[in-house]
């Protein structure tokens, strides 16, 4: 058991944050070293004269920061070693939490109707082959030339040879990953980028070089520096709103950062998952670098979150390894998911669904501008989300904290840094997660904590 002790004096409102921070620091400061078993929670209590609860609430934010872990029958222990990450949003939904923090579409009862009345179909249309195939070539190549029709509203001329039905995005940029570095490779990406790369690139044996960004995303200088300097593979883009910071590149920036891909001859893979909701956009970096990029898009984050299908489009020299790897890791989309895909495509529901959502975002951005009116945030009339950068002396751990404490989850920008320099505190506000009433609860409750000190109240004793 460690000799170090909480000081009573320097707890502060609230009790439980404020004595996770202390421990916090000790840890920070070596004064808690690795595997340090701290004091049971009652113990602990009696000697600060707290309340057991109040305890065990700052062993639980600390076991979220991943600063301690709980052994059943043993105690808890100081944890400093690195362990899995933890992904920004709340694993489950608690029913007395407004959560902000998972980003996703607008949800009404229209989209479960939808989605109801297309299984109502499969249930009388469902092929031979998507029920009884093992070979992706049997089932989809109806499906891959639809697609070509969906690529296009997306902006992308497409060949049927060269798409891939994944289950969604992130089949689709594991998949392309895989096929354009081996492990030990190096792929380049922006300093804020997706937050599920990071841990991607750690199991796939990839290094990760989070390159300088500006309004638009990554700076083509950066990336030119970053492929003389080091062995870069491929860099990975989001540049169209999907950007944590909901920024859409300008067509002299792709056409910027297409040039220097070519140049020193590296795979682009573009991560697009929002595709014609974004209206006036420029064409995707595909587009501009057909003959390296491979684009990702899906319907998911658009239509119905639980169609949970997309394509994965690349050029003819990754065409191979595209379809070796995917066999791998996925063997082939989920045939039942690309039948509804391909009807929506061709009924014209999908781009129905992306039309409605267009317009509900539009309603949840008027709340987010009367309910933000003051602080300086930034995003998109089409973006799911916010991005509110932090001022003054606000941490986000703190910030996503007292947040948490009054009943609002929200996403730490820390999430999604991926390098060590440029940083702003900063957190990510969905705006499709919930109902309006609750995102204008929240938004307010946000807005208030953002505006105010990060002062805390003394704690009476």
């Amino acid at each position: 058991m460690t000799k170090w002790r909480p000081d009573p004096s320097q707890l502060r409102r609230p009790a439980y944050l404020s004595l996770a921070e202390q421990i916090a620091n000790a840890i920070t400061d070596g004064k808690l070293s690795d595997g340090a078993q701290l004091p049971p929670h009652r113990k602990l209590a009696d000697d600060l004269q707290l309340s057991v609860q109040t305890v065990s609430r700052a062993y639980d934010e600390l076991s979220r920061r991943g600063l301690i872990s709980g052994e059943i029958g043993r105690g808890s222990f100081v944890q400093t070693r690195p362990r899995e990450p933890e992904p920004p949003y709340l694993p489950e939904r608690l029913g007395e939490v407004i959560d902000l923090s998972i980003l996703k579409p607008v949800c009404e009862q229209i989209h479960l109707e939808k989605l109801r009345q297309a299984f109502g179909w499969l249930s009388e249309n469902l092929p031979s082959s998507s029920a009884l195939s093992f070979r992706p070539n049997m089932v989809f190549p109806r499906h891959r030339t639809v697609a070509t029709e969906w690529l296009a509203r997306c902006g992308l001329d497409a060949s049927p040879l060269n798409i891939s039905l994944t289950n969604g995005a992130t089949s689709g940029m594991t998949v392309a990953l895989m096929s354009v570095a081996p492990p030990g490779s190096t792929i380049a990406t922006e300093a804020i980028s997706h937050h599920t790369l990071v841990p991607l690139c750690g199991y796939l044996g990839l290094h990760l070089e989070g390159l300088a960004i500006d309004n638009e995303g990554v700076m083509p200088e950066a990336l030119d520096e970053a492929c003389r300097t080091g062995p870069i593979r491929a860099i990975f883009l989001q540049p169209s709103v999907i950007n944590p910071m909901a920024a859409l590149m300008s067509t002299e920036r792709r056409q910027a950062l297409a040039a220097v891909a070519a140049k020193h001859d590296i795979a682009i893979i573009e991560n697009d998952i929002l595709g014609p909701l974004v209206e006036n956009r420029p064409p995707p970096m595909a587009a501009f670098a057909p003959e390296r990029t491979l684009y990702v898009t899906s319907f998911t984050k658009i239509t119905v979150p639980g169609l949970r299908i997309g394509y994965l489009v690349a050029p003819d020299r990754y065409v191979a390894a595209v379809a070796n790897r995917h066999l791998v890791s996925s063997w082939m989309a989920t045939p039942a998911m690309a039948e509804i895909a391909t009807r929506w495509v061709s009924d014209g529901t999908a781009m129905d669904l992306v039309n409605w959502q267009r317009r509900a975002l539009a309603g949840r951005h008027a709340i987010a501008a009367e309910m933000l009116a003051g602080l300086s945030y930034r995003a998109h009339p089409q973006s799911l989300h916010v991005w509110l950068p932090l001022s003054g002396s606000h941490t986000e751990e703190g910030f996503v904290s007292q947040a948490r404490l009054r009943g609002v989850a929200i996403a730490p920008g820390k999430s999604f840094h991926t390098a060590d320099h440029g940083w702003t505190p900063a957190v990510r506000i969905s705006l499709g997660s919930t109902t309006e009433g609750e995102l204008r609860t929240g938004l307010g409750i946000v807005a208030s904590l953002a505006q105010g000190n990060p002062e805390e109240l003394l704690l009476a004793i």
